[in-house]
């Protein structure tokens, strides 16, 4: 499958007063062609600087400490600010969360969908015009001709956050970076919002980088899926094997705090304790404290990745060749036993050995 993004070992600062905070560690991936790659984890944990670090829109305080972005075959992380400008709302552009704070109340619907297309495309206000109309069209906003007339508050938060997504893909993308794009909004036109994207998706071919803390908006979203947790990919795979055949402990305790239609306790199960302080991350493993699997390795030796498929892969102790065999909390044992049953044509053993923790 054709890469059409490549980040590898990139590693981003932020100087405050305190110190440096090492806000991204080391992350590697790479998106295809057509695909929607969701990144995951709580707040803190990396997610929207990683995809800041893209589109070289990060804070003035910020500090690229190694890595390599690798669009087209140029390195994004060596691109002058010109050339960021030409690829950013053409090349590659973004949803934002929120769309009261993307959109001007000062300015027509139709004069800043069609803005991208001035500045990058240098349409004639006309042929702007009819592409705006084209395209908003396609985001599902009815009676689109005369809409672009309006301002942003005649609209609803659905509809605003459609306009948004307009404006994204106007120039058609080849990437498309959505951070939390339906946080803002209730659960019914979230879905609607969603639907909207996955079509689209397929629609005009483009790869879409989404980014959120919802696992549950990423079951029918993504085609693959890489945890985060603070600062560096824990796991990535394909979204069935993340969902159905999680290795990491971070990942476990994820999926074990999602409500499902069989949750029968008042309580979710949640995560103990918080992230760690990146201001000076810790030795070995950044999730150790919080990890009741925790090995005495993890306190000492940061984990590399293993691979489980050739899709598949966690940077846990848990699955050296050595490991000793654990038991998963039962709602993730129950996921891997239908998984194995219905999807994986081949489950890896753990040879158990007597390892302290």
């Amino acid at each position: 499958m054709t890469n059409i993004l490549e980040v590898n070992d990139l590693a981003v600062s932020f100087t405050t007063f305190a110190g440096d905070v090492q806000a991204v560690r080391g992350v590697s991936f790479d998106l295809h062609k057509g695909e929607i790659l969701a990144i995951v984890g709580e707040t803190g944990s990396g997610k929207s600087v990683t995809t800041k670090a893209i589109m070289g829109l990060l804070a003035n305080n910020a500090k690229i400490k190694s890595g390599t972005i690798k669009f087209a075959g140029q390195d994004l992380l060596k691109a002058t600010p010109k050339e960021m400008a030409q690829i950013n709302g053409n090349d590659i552009a973004e949803i934002i969360q929120d769309p009261m704070t993307s959109l001007d109340p000062t300015m027509t619907i139709g004069k800043q969908v069609s803005e991208p297309l001035r500045i990058h495309k240098e349409m004639s206000r006309k042929q702007a015009m009819v592409r705006t109309k084209e395209v908003l069209e396609l985001v599902g906003i009815q009676n689109a001709s005369a809409r672009m007339k309006d301002y942003p508050h005649q609209f609803s938060g659905g509809q605003r956050q459609r306009i948004v997504i307009a404006m994204a893909l106007v120039n058609n993308p080849k990437i498309l970076i959505a951070d939390e794009p339906t946080t803002a909004l209730d659960v019914t036109i979230q879905a609607q919002i969603l639907k909207l994207m996955k079509e689209l998706q397929k629609r005009i071919d483009t790869s879409i980088i989404f980014i959120t803390h919802d696992l549950g908006v990423v079951a029918g979203m993504a085609d693959r899926v890489a945890v985060m947790y603070a600062g560096k990919i824990v796991e990535i795979g394909l979204v069935d094997e993340i969902f159905y055949d999680p290795k990491h402990p971070y990942t476990w305790g994820l999926i074990n705090s999602m409500p499902t239609l069989d949750t029968k306790s008042h309580r979710l199960a949640a995560i103990a304790g918080t992230p760690p302080d990146l201001l000076d991350p810790p030795k070995g493993d950044a999730f150790a404290p919080r990890n009741p699997y925790a090995l005495k390795i993890d306190c000492q030796q940061e984990p590399p990745f293993f691979a489980v498929t050739a899709t598949h892969a966690a940077a846990t102790w848990l699955l050296h060749p050595n490991a000793p065999q654990v038991t998963p909390p039962p709602e993730i044992l129950r996921r891997q036993q239908f998984y194995q049953k219905h999807f994986a044509t081949k489950v890896q053993q753990l040879d158990p050995f007597s390892a302290a923790k």
